[in-house]
Formats: C-alpha cells, structure tokens, sequence
C-alpha cells in the first residue's frame, strides 16, 4: 500500500507536534525541579564572600547556594512611609529538595533560644520565605549549627 502525498504531509504534521509537545513537557519538567523553584520564589545570589561559616555549612553536608541578600522592606504609617530592610548571610541546600536561610551570629546581636526570641528575631524570615526548610543559625565563634523551623503549637503545650 502506497501513501499518497497528502497523507505523508498529515503523518509529518501529526510527528511535528508530537516532537514539539514533548518537548515542550520536558522544558515543564525542568523548571518544575526544586533548584528552578527556589530560583523563582528567592532571588540567589551568586556571590559568594568567603567566610568561615562556609566551611562550617560544608563541614556539615550542607552546600552554600547562594551569597548575601538584602530584603528591602517598606511600612506605611498613617500615610508615612518608612523603610527598612532584613538581611540573610547565606542560603544553604542540604537535600535536592530543601533549602535553608543563613543566619550568622553576630557579637552585638546575639540569638536568645526562647521562644519569643526566636519569633522576634526569625519569624519575619520564615513568613517572607515559607517555602525554605527553615533557618540555619551559625554560631561562628563555636561553630555550632542550629537548625531552626517554624512548626504551629495546636495549643496543648501551656
């Protein structure tokens, strides 16, 4: 049996689109990994001052992916504005799927492990960014890590 012209034209149409769909699913695919997400929701940094900490982050099986970040914020106060801004040192990756805020001990700002201290300090962080892992705080003169996440108490723990 002999294919006719125009059937050879449909069958190369229907090859066309097929090529051009999976194609384009694979290109979905690729953005949808969890390193294309990440670059979506949090702007990366690819500079990466070294530090000491770095090695510290290494040490313990997490990869720096990404360098400083300045979070600019604005507030509006009975029709004034005011301007701040947050800081994260680094951002570390452990798993494909996980990423951490760094946070580097500072000697004039020292992180006090109670809960309200951990909520005044850290919480502005987690709600800004709720897709990370949570935040690493690296005590630089110890070289102690502490993994810090935000859980909800169900209200049984008073």
């Amino acid at each position: 049996m002999k294919l006719a012209d125009s059937d050879k034209a449909v069958m190369a149409l229907i090859g066309l689109a097929v090529a051009i769909f999976v194609i384009y699913r694979i290109y979905i695919w690729l953005q949808s990994s969890p390193r294309s997400f990440i670059k979506d929701k949090l702007p990366l940094n690819t500079v990466i001052v070294p530090h000491p900490a770095i090695d510290v982050l290494e040490d313990a099986g997490y990869e720096v992916i990404g360098g400083k970040l300045k979070i600019p914020l604005s507030f509006t106060v009975d029709g004034a504005s005011m301007y701040s801004r947050l800081f994260i040192d680094y951002v570390a990756s452990k798993e494909e799927d996980s990423f951490y805020l760094v946070i580097l001990s500072r000697p004039r700002r020292t992180l006090e492990f109670t809960g309200s201290s951990l909520r005044d300090s850290l919480l502005p962080y987690l709600l800004i960014y709720p897709e990370c892992s949570g935040v690493l705080y690296v005590n630089t003169v110890t070289s102690a890590i502490h993994e810090i996440r935000l859980g909800k108490d169900d209200g049984e723990s008073t």
